[in-house]
Parts: structure tokens; sequence; C-alpha cells
């Protein structure tokens, strides 16, 4: 069995990689730049240079493949980038689509990123071609968005009031899309994926200050002082819209809710918040005298600057 992944060197996909070569299952990577895959990847790994754009890549990546985890960047192009790789993919016979989708994907979704899944899932449902869809959570990675802000602040900007959140690990989410892709049983599921519990950004800073040794405080922040930050520091404005519709979202208990689904599928219950700080907690870690405090007080565009991978 050959399993085909792209998204390869993304926020899940290199933890499917990485995860389906650990287990010896040969494996494809579908990646713009190889010498950039090659870095993010190791050795070993056999990588299938080409564009979602360009149908011929994408129809010598998927030659003899049995199974593809389907996964790509929240850009403007997303419908049509993943629309093609289904369409190719039926081409060639595949056997399997694992697709990593949006947390509540429909195509009216009041939220950009779950509107464009939404309409992927209904491409991939008509194409005929057997899946399993994955709906992770707001990703633990995206607090990284928040690490240059606390090293040099001490302080977690966000527009996220006392939202309770049920973020999911990254990690979690590859090793769900991992047994999917080589397990059975699996076909034609939906898999919500989150967390082991909702917790406030006011406990994810608690958890970040234990984990580096220093106090960390939450600052809420005005929604329009976050769209305002994030668009002066170069993100697009339908960007920023997104990503703060998204916390209206959450502030509106949207996802505050969990599953057992990680649990269901691998065995093992998710990472929590308290593993990822310990994990993470070098990027948090307060800036050297040498390096400057980063500002007068660090306020939201250090801190939301390159959150752009929050769906």
């Amino acid at each position: 069995m050959k399993i085909l992944v792209t998204g390869a060197t993304g926020t899940v996909g290199r933890h499917v990689v990485r995860g389906l070569a650990g287990r010896g299952v040969p494996v494809r990577a579908f990646v713009r730049d190889a010498d950039a895959a090659a870095r993010v990847l190791g050795p070993g790994v056999q990588l299938a240079v080409g564009d979602f754009s360009d149908r011929e890549t994408l129809a010598r990546a998927l030659s003899g493949v049995d199974r593809l985890f389907l996964a790509c960047g929240n850009v403007p192009g997303q419908i049509g980038h993943e629309r093609a790789a289904i369409d190719a993919a039926a081409a060639a016979g595949v056997g399997l689509v694992v697709k990593l989708s949006g947390p509540d994907p429909y195509p009216a979704s009041p939220l950009v990123f779950d509107s464009w899944h939404g309409a992927i899932e209904r491409h991939l449902a008509a194409s005929g071609l057997p899946m399993v869809l994955l709906r992770p959570r707001t990703y633990l990675t995206n607090l990284l968005a928040h690490a240059q802000a606390i090293a040099s602040t001490g302080m977690l900007f966000a527009p996220a009031g006392a939202a309770e959140i049920s973020f999911v690990d990254p990690r979690d989410v590859a090793d769900v899309a991992v047994e999917c892709l080589t397990g059975e049983g699996h076909e034609g599921r939906a898999y919500t994926l989150t967390g082991p519990e909702a917790i406030t950004f006011e406990r994810v800073a608690r958890e970040l200050g234990t984990a580096i040794g220093q106090p960390v405080r939450y600052v809420h922040v005005g929604d329009e002082d976050a769209r305002q930050a994030m668009t002066a520091d170069g993100l697009p404005p339908m960007v920023a819209d997104a990503i703060v519709a998204i916390f209206v979202a959450q502030r509106e208990g949207w996802m505050a809710t969990t599953t057992t689904d990680v649990r269901d599928v691998t065995g093992r219950a998710p990472r929590s918040v308290t593993d990822f700080a310990r994990d993470h907690a070098h990027l948090f870690q307060p800036a050297s005298p040498a390096q400057g405090d980063g500002g007068e007080d660090g306020r939201a565009e250090n801190a939301l600057a390159k959150a752009g991978d929050l769906a």
C-alpha cells in the first residue's frame, strides 16, 4: 500500500508523513520545493514535486497510490486546489481519501474557511471516492503565533475574551489520520477532533507561565484593534477578517464542546495544553536583555501578526 500526503510540510501533514514512515508504510509527499521539504521531513521520504494547479504533476504524484491524505493551506485557491486533487484521485483509482477539513464545514458557514471546507467536502462526496473526514478544532500550535510577544512582554494578547476552546494538538490529528490511512473500518466516518477539555486563554497563559517558570498574563484585545494590528503587519484584510470571525465564534461558544474521537481512534487520550506548553516551552522563554523587549508594550500586532492558521 502506498500513500500520498498533500500539504506534506504543513502543521499536520509533516506529522502524518513521519507517522507513516515510522510504521514502515510507503509514503510519498506532494511538495512544491524539494529542498525545503527535505529539510522539514528529513531524508528517506519520497518526494513528488508539483502543484495543485498543475494536473500533470498531480497525476504523476498519484500514480500507483492506494490512499490519499488531502490537506491544503487556507489560501484563496483552496477550493480549486482540493477539487483538482480529488478529481485526479478519482481518475487514478485511489481507494480512500482522508481529508483534513474544518471544525464545522458547510458551504453557507459564516466562517470563510469552514465554508471552503464545506464546498470541498461536497465535491468529495459527489466524486464517489471512499472517504474519511477529519474535523479538528483550533490547533494548539496557533499559540506559537504569540511566542514572540510572550517572550518579550510576558503577556498573551488575543480577542478571545472568556471563550472556552477545545484546542487540539496537530500531532493528535496526525495520529488519527495515520490510523485511518493504514487501518480499516473508518470509511464514511467524520471525526471531530478535540483536546481533552475546553480551556480559556486565561488558562493557556497560566499553563505557559508554569512551563517557562515566569508569569504570563492574558490581555483581551478588541476585535477592531486585532484586525488593524494584523493588516498593519501585512496580513490580507480577508485573512484578518476571517481570523477575527473565528475568535467571535469562539466567544459565542462554537468550539467549547469536546469529543472522544481522538481516544476512540488512537486508543489513547489526546494531548493537553499542559503537554503542549511543556513540549514547546523553549519557544516562549523570556528574551534576554541583549535581545530587547520588542517594543512599548508588545501590542496585539506582535501577538497576532502570524496567526494565519486558526481554522
